[in-house]
């Protein structure tokens, strides 16, 4: 028998614990937070459909979440609902963005050229079964409410997202995917990001002139193929600072592909606002 209780959405009920824990999962979720109305979330949102089916409008493109889905959702993309099944469910997971000071973190937008045109991911039974696993792992440590709770989630996060986008990189015979430019440049450029940082170079690979490669990426991402090219760099000496502390800077320098310690640091600092040794500092 349906229950006669209006429903409340737990965004709206625990907007406060979102900013306390920085990752928190919510289940049982049956509508937008906003009901039919627009909704724009300040924070990241992983939707993970169980059953039913709630078709949307993402900005201004239709979209949908049903069972096996796993869309990742950026802040500031509108969501207005056009029709939801009574048996829909999902899982939410909210990421607040302060926790993307989180050099491990950076993967989130790492991915972001993937997944802000396209935020869906159809999953197969097995690869949903993973996913949920690493979700039962989340709700574990916020059951037990242990010390280091925000790190393990953290933690959990990566792993999640890596393993969606291993299952996302799986699809891409799919033609609507395998067309996109901007996949195949973020795979030369993890490639070849230590000695190659101009645009030119990711034009010629992919058969494109510079001004046509710029435009298609700019298009496809939202951001200018310098930014990422820019943005990579920075995460990777990033993580390198944050993880590696048995390295001199300078030893990271030469791994990024910097000839001198000083070019690098002029770099970052352009780049961050800090010298690396600061940033590290205040890790």
């Amino acid at each position: 028998m349906k229950s006669t209780q209006p429903y409340t959405h737990p965004m709206n009920l625990y907007s406060q614990r979102i900013k306390e824990e920085g990752i928190v999962v919510f289940d049982d979720v049956r509508e937008l937070p906003t009901g039919d109305a627009p909704f724009v979330s300040s924070d990241y949102v992983i939707c993970i459909g169980h059953r039913g089916r709630i078709e949307l409008m993402y900005d201004d493109i239709p979209d949908y979440s049903e069972q096996h889905t796993v869309a990742v959702i950026f802040p500031n993309h509108s969501l207005r609902k056009i029709n939801v099944t009574d048996d829909y469910l999902a899982t939410l997971i909210i990421v607040d963005a302060s926790v993307l000071n989180d050099p491990m973190l950076q993967i989130i937008n790492q991915k972001r050229y993937r997944y802000e045109p396209h935020p869906n991911v159809k999953l197969d039974k097995h690869e949903y079964r993973m996913i949920m696993n690493v979700v039962e792992g989340m709700r574990e440590i916020t059951r037990l409410r242990l010390p280091d709770q925000r790190m393990l989630m953290s933690r959990l996060i990566e792993f999640f997202l890596r393993l969606l986008s291993h299952y996302r990189m799986s699809k891409l015979n799919e033609p609507h995917v395998d067309r996109q430019v901007s996949t195949r440049f973020h795979n030369d450029l993890a490639q070849h990001f230590r000695e190659h940082r101009d645009v030119g170079f990711y034009a010629e690979k992919a058969c494109l002139s510079t001004k046509h490669f710029s435009t298609v990426i700019k298009q496809e991402t939202g951001h200018t193929a310098a930014y990422w090219i820019h943005h990579h760099i920075v995460k990777e000496a990033k993580l390198l600072l944050h993880m590696r502390h048995d390295l001199s800077v300078q030893a990271i320098a030469d791994m990024l592909g910097f000839d001198e310690q000083a070019t690098f640091s002029r770099y970052f600092r352009r780049e961050t606002g800090m010298s690396p040794s600061d940033f590290r500092k205040h890790q």
